[in-house]
């Protein structure tokens, strides 16, 4: 049976699905997360990224932020983190959190950020082709930064990963799809298909109503922007608010397509569970490692799910206070060195 965007399979697990969770909904409350906060303007914490210049030849005109905590742990690991819309790097690391982590577990954090002269709105170009074609614009930009990273930090081959939010999840994949060998794993939060946007009335258009296509065309759509489209694949981790007014679940729909298509997964082999922020589903291979996860949280609207911080804390926008943190969740999963 071809696989169609209409998700008809997955929308029957996730149905069943819902039921579990209405059950587990009488035995304790469901998990809220919050709208963006209105004004809260404490004194904004120092933070600890550092503008690297001279990383190449930065054919996007992006700036590079990075973090190196005073004490690093083996593997030497690397995470590329890429902010949304009308935030800077700075703002997203405090608001997400990742800095934090990165000193706890002893990891180095790539921030890529972008500017106003290449968008106003301070979004990373997702749906200009010569943006995202390789080698070239801001998809360039970044891989010379993560080059740059692990050359001058001995990352590990086998020890890149990264997150995006919104624009910057749209960019992530990107990245994963033209440069696969580059990544362990990523995680797109309300982000969007390679090949969803040509130019920027087409990403309105996808952003509110979700794109049209058959699984095959998206996998095909990522394939040609590979150089070698039988490399081996990265693990990825796609998050969506069911409640996102900015970017429509059917985006995360087709994210799931291309990646299913990618890996020549089942979209019914999936292994399905309920939960109470909202349904997970997730593909494994035959050694039982996460190729695709699948997360669809029933009261997220459009940010970065992030642990509730304690009172008085600066608030960031689309920063969206829960009991989960999509961070923390990334770490757990994908990026945690694993005994061998």
């Amino acid at each position: 049976m071809r696989f169609k965007f209409s998700m008809s399979p997955l929308s029957a697990l996730l149905r069943s699905q819902k039921r579990l969770q209405r059950r587990l909904e009488k035995a304790m409350p469901k998990l809220r997360v919050s709208e963006p906060p209105k004004v809260s303007k404490p004194r904004a914490p120092r933070s600890g990224l550092v503008q690297v210049h001279a990383f190449g030849s930065n054919p996007g005109r992006l700036r590079m932020f990075e973090y190196v905590p005073s004490t690093r742990r083996d593997p030497a690991t690397l995470v590329v983190v890429l902010h949304g819309c009308l935030q800077t790097a700075k703002q997203y690391d405090r608001g997400s959190g990742w800095s934090r982590m990165a000193r706890d577990k002893g990891f180095v954090l790539l921030y890529p950020e972008q500017t106003k002269e290449n968008n106003h709105n301070l979004c990373f170009n997702w749906f200009r082709p010569s943006m995202v074609a390789r080698d070239r614009g801001e998809l360039m930009s970044i891989r010379q930064m993560i080059e740059h990273a692990m050359e001058r930090h001995g990352i590990a081959e086998d020890r890149v990963f990264i997150q995006g939010l919104s624009a910057g999840g749209a960019m992530a994949n990107a990245l994963l799809v033209t440069y696969p060998h580059l990544f362990a794993a990523g995680q797109v939060v309300g982000g969007l298909a390679f090949g969803a946007a040509r130019d920027a009335m087409s990403a309105l258009s996808v952003m509110k109503s979700g794109p049209r296509r058959q699984r095959r065309e998206w996998g095909d759509l990522a394939r040609s922007a590979a150089a070698d489209a039988s490399s081996q694949k990265p693990a990825v981790a796609i998050w969506q608010g069911r409640a996102d007014r900015v970017v429509s679940p059917g985006n995360a729909e087709a994210l799931l397509a291309q990646w299913l298509d990618l890996h020549g997964l089942d979209e019914l082999a999936g292994e399905s569970e309920a939960r109470l922020e909202g349904s997970m589903i997730v593909w494994k291979d035959a050694k039982g490692r996460r190729l695709v996860e699948y997360r669809l949280l029933d009261a997220l609207d459009h940010g970065l799910p992030v642990i509730t911080r304690r009172a008085g804390s600066e608030r960031q926008a689309y920063m969206l206070e829960g009991a989960i943190g999509a961070p923390q969740q990334f770490y757990e999963t994908f990026i945690r060195p694993r005994r061998t």
